[in-house]
């Protein structure tokens, strides 16, 4: 908020005018050139303090809009501030300059302070098209769509808006208001402006009316390089990635350069879009590569990842394109290590962390870039050794006040199943962004701490985002906190303005139905906005099976089968349902059904670090070396446990077989085989006292729910399973989840 005097300055603005500035021929010319070059070389400075040491009455308006330019140019708002109030200490009685009102709303919005760009706007006796324009720009930049419409619709009362103006609220529009917009452009024939269309195209492709941009960019009648990578952008963000690889080859075929937004849309469109064949993808992929090296884009680094990301994703051999670079560029470049890095950081983080150590035998330094990739990839690990040893070069190297790179820790911390390490890194920080404060949440929620994060939740020193909202309702699903959670739904609008998305309405789904209400979770689905997603009806199935609801569940696979013909979660859940009510043949046929439509079931793996060497289990041991020693230990552990309570749980079982194999079944479950293991190893593992850390890629099943409890008790050590929901924290025969998972 402005200092007590600011609002006088502002208001003072209305006796502001030109008529007692000296004209620009009465100023020596030396003075405004010498102002003028030194600003436009980004020197403010000393501009400003050739300007303040000259006597007033020689500074012309030119000169005063000439550094308000500058300063908006760079986000320099205390100067701005301080240059205003100058201005008006020097010229207190006369009447409003248009001119440089237009100039402070304009330097006031680009710095972001539109309260004072607003205050300036209001005190206005005289406004004109550069003064509402301005100011709706201000709106826009700043992501604040309803305001910027606001104002654009009052715009309309007092002056006909130009093309920028149009420009900028559709920027900030959705479809629905945006198609007002495109209307009025039509009718005053705005819409064949170049700048117009460009922003008609990107507001209907992010509202993915896609058609819509396409029948507008055919349309016109002349394409600027913006307008071509709008419907490039469009077409991949609809996911049409022969789409937008068609729009690129007939774009280069009419000879139109490309720059670097160009080439991360295309090289984003290549990944995860429908109906491109492989061949071909890397095929073009490699042409855009090798138009990218020759073009000198290829040594930027988010150009670099893009393109290693896509041909990743289309099952290329990276390796290969390793030597490539190291042939094609300059292999003493941190941003094409980091370029590496980022490739492998989420689906092989130990490649990650081989071209990491390899990155620092070729006496690269790191930036807070890389070690934020290298920290994500920490995060896939089994335990936080390496996320701790990162940890320490990033203090050696100066980094440990960055914020991003403390979020990042606090995010790997939390998924290697130290809780205790995210907490200890956000209570050492000087600054907390909203990433940090989402990231504790989040850390609460996975590791059943729902509480801690309702508690933590009224601290918040910024305003939460839909993030927030996710991470707390997952908290309170992870924990059955039912009546907590449909508060916190209830508040998102209410408290907070924040209308609920998907996510949220997932969380809510998962909440009621975990708990028994699964009725109330269909009620909830019916009245959902906008069509529920495979999360949605993933998250009803989960709950049907755990209270054996057959006919919503049989509803809940139809949707997902349908949304994601290839996942095998519908076919399993349904299957899982049946065989837990003995009804052996009509889970067969569903499994008969699954094989035939060509769905694979992932298999369950677990993960666990021994002497810095992470093993990998399958179900039974399979391929493991040490197999037969494991499942003679693993014999021996299971009569001990019986001995003490453990009931093999075989309603799961899902085939109509014999009880002795489907306890057999169960005992060989790769989270079994691990814990095994683990017990084995005992004096290798990277552990934090009496610790077992397992990693599991599916949900842990119930058998080995109450395998794990048990276990914990009879070897007197805490046992973390992280499975793909959650983390269980297994002692003295309770999880953490409470049986609530």
């Amino acid at each position: 908020m402005p200092c007590p005097s600011t609002r006088a300055w502002f208001i003072s603005l209305r006796s502001l005018s030109s008529s007692n500035f000296l004209p620009a021929s009465n100023e020596p010319n030396n003075l405004l050139n010498k102002v003028r070059l030194l600003s436009s070389r980004g020197q403010l400075q000393e501009a400003l303090s050739l300007f303040y040491n000259t006597p007033p009455e020689l500074h012309s308006r030119q000169t005063y809009a000439s550094l308000f330019h500058e300063c908006a140019r760079h986000g320099y708002l205390q100067q701005g501030l301080h240059l205003h109030h100058f201005m008006l200490a020097h010229f207190p009685n006369n009447t409003s300059d248009l001119f440089l009102a237009n100039h402070l709303i304009n330097m006031y919005s680009k710095c972001g302070c539109l309260h004072y760009a607003q205050q300036v706007f209001d005190a206005m006796r005289e406004r004109n098209v550069v003064s509402w324009t301005a100011l709706v720009s201000g709106y826009a930049q700043r992501g604040r769509g309803l305001e910027c419409f606001r104002l654009f619709s009052g715009m309309l009362v007092e002056c006909r808006p130009n093309e920028f103006a149009f420009t900028s609220v559709l920027s900030s529009c959705d479809c629905f208001r945006g198609k007002q917009v495109h209307a009025l452009a039509s009718k005053m024939g705005l819409d064949a402006s170049v700048y117009v269309a460009n922003a008609l195209i990107t507001m209907y492709s992010k509202s993915y009316k896609i058609e819509e941009a396409w029948t507008l960019f055919k349309s016109m009648h002349y394409w600027s390089l913006v307008s071509w990578n709008s419907m490039i952008a469009g077409f991949q963000l609809a996911k049409l990635g022969m789409e937008a690889i068609g729009v690129f080859a007939k774009m280069h075929d009419e000879g139109i350069g490309f720059d670097r937004a160009t080439l991360l849309s295309v090289f984003s469109s290549l990944c995860g879009s429908s109906g491109i064949d492989v061949d071909l993808g890397l095929k073009f992929c490699f042409q855009l590569f090798c138009l990218s090296v020759k073009t000198g884009y290829i040594s930027e680094v988010e150009v670099a990842t893009a393109f290693m990301k896509a041909y990743s994703d289309l099952g290329g051999d990276v390796s290969e394109f390793y030597q490539l670079f190291l042939e094609t560029t300059c292999c003493q470049d941190i941003v094409f290590w980091t370029s590496m890095i980022t490739t492998f950081a989420e689906h092989d983080p130990v490649e990650a962390f081989s071209l990491y150590r390899q990155l620092l035998r070729e006496d690269l330094i790191p930036d807070w870039y890389t070690f934020s990739i290298v920290l994500k990839a920490s995060a896939g690990f089994v335990t936080e050794h390496q996320a701790s040893a990162i940890h320490s070069q990033v203090i050696k190297a100066g980094f440990e006040d960055e914020t991003v790179l403390k979020n990042a820790l606090i995010h790997a911390y939390a998924r290697c199943g130290s809780v205790a390490l995210s907490k200890q890194v956000f209570e050492e920080m000087g600054f907390r962004d909203l990433v940090s404060w989402n990231s504790m949440l989040k850390a609460y929620g996975l590791h059943g701490k729902a509480k801690e994060a309702l508690q933590l939740f009224p601290q918040m020193d910024v305003k939460p985002d839909t993030a927030t909202f996710v991470a707390l309702l997952s908290a309170c699903s992870h924990s059955g906190l039912v009546e907590e959670g449909i508060r916190i739904f209830d508040s998102m609008f209410k408290n907070h303005g924040i209308i609920p998305q998907l996510d949220h309405y997932a969380c809510m789904v998962d909440i009621l139905g975990r708990a028994g209400r699964i009725i109330e979770a269909e009620e909830l689905i019916s009245r959902m906005p906008m069509e529920p997603d495979s999360v949605v009806w993933s998250a009803l199935l989960g709950s049907c099976r755990k209270h054996g609801e057959t006919r919503l569940a049989k509803i809940a696979a139809r949707k997902l089968k349908k949304m994601e013909p290839k996942n095998s979660l519908g076919y399993v859940q349904i299957s899982n349902i049946y065989s837990s009510g003995g009804s052996f043949n009509e889970a067969g046929t569903i499994r008969k059904e699954m094989n035939g439509s060509g769905v694979k079931k992932e298999p369950g793996l677990s993960w666990i670090e021994v002497g810095n060497q992470v093993h990998e289990f399958a179900s039974g041991g399979r391929h493991h070396p040490q197999r037969e020693a494991i499942c003679t230990r693993l014999e021996g552990l299971i009569g001990r446990l019986k001995e003490i309570g453990y009931v093999p749980e075989i309603s799961l079982a899902l085939q109509d077989i014999e009880e002795e194999h489907k306890q057999e079944q169960l005992f060989h479950h790769s989270e079994k085989m691990a814990l095994v293991f683990a017990i084995m190893n005992e004096g290798n593992l990277h552990c934090r006292g009496s610790v077992i850390r397992i990693m599991k890629n599916i949900r842990i099943c119930v058998d080995c729910h109450n395998f794990m409890k048990l276990a914990s008790e009879l070897v007197q050590k805490e046992i973390i399973v992280r499975d793909s929901n959650r983390f269980h924290h297994f002692k003295n025969n309770v999880c953490s989840c409470n049986d609530y998972w």
